[in-house]
């Protein structure tokens, strides 16, 4: 029996079904055992050319964080940048959270099965660092130099035990992520107002 072929892909629709297949594959099946070749063969694309495009699925993860920290930025409305730093941040967060969900199944999979591998741990470490520099920038705080890394770090903590909440926060209006993310950046505001890194 001849072999189907694969249905070409637009060259611009790509990268996006490279990541949108790698996150359903995550979904259904956890990230572990998902290759690149399942995620090529899940997006209608040659293996040579999903490789060329993204090599590992550590780049398809890299890219799809890129592309959540973008759609952070594109959601920026006017005058967004008014208020305190905290009421920015949370505002900045909850859109971030609001990109992710309709990945919430694939992610939570993915972030599961990585934890249990430290190089991947390693990787998600940078991308985190990476995507808080830019929340920070989305909320007019500059996170270049000593207090750029010190305010990244704590960000990071704030945003990762929101996370942890969201992941289970299964409300439409996401009423728990809101709460555990305003009670962290409080405490967070405490500590930066105490230390003078937010003004």
């Amino acid at each position: 029996m001849a072999r189907k072929a694969k249905k070409a892909a637009k060259p611009a629709d790509v990268p996006s079904r490279l990541i949108e297949a790698a996150l359903t594959l995550a979904a259904e099946r956890g990230w572990r055992d998902v290759t690149l070749h399942d995620i090529a063969d899940a997006a209608g694309v040659g293996l040579a050319e999903a490789h060329a495009v993204y090599p590992s699925r550590q780049a398809v993860l890299s890219a799809f964080a890129r592309r959540i920290d973008a759609a952070v930025l594109a959601g920026e409305e006017p005058g967004a940048a008014e208020g305190g730093a905290r009421d920015r941040l949370f505002d900045v967060l909850m859109r971030r959270f609001d990109a992710l969900t309709p990945y919430k199944a694939g992610l939570a999979n993915v972030l599961a099965d990585q934890a249990r591998d430290p190089l991947a741990v390693a990787c998600g470490l940078c991308l985190l660092r990476r995507s808080m520099s830019c929340m920070l920038e989305a909320a007019d705080l500059s996170a270049a130099g000593l207090r750029g890394a010190l305010r990244i770090k704590g960000l990071s903590v704030a945003y990762l035990a929101a996370l942890r909440v969201w992941l289970r926060d299964e409300s439409e209006d996401h009423a728990a992520t809101m709460a555990a993310l305003d009670r962290d950046l409080a405490r967070l505001d405490r500590v930066a107002a105490a230390c003078s890194l937010v003004r």
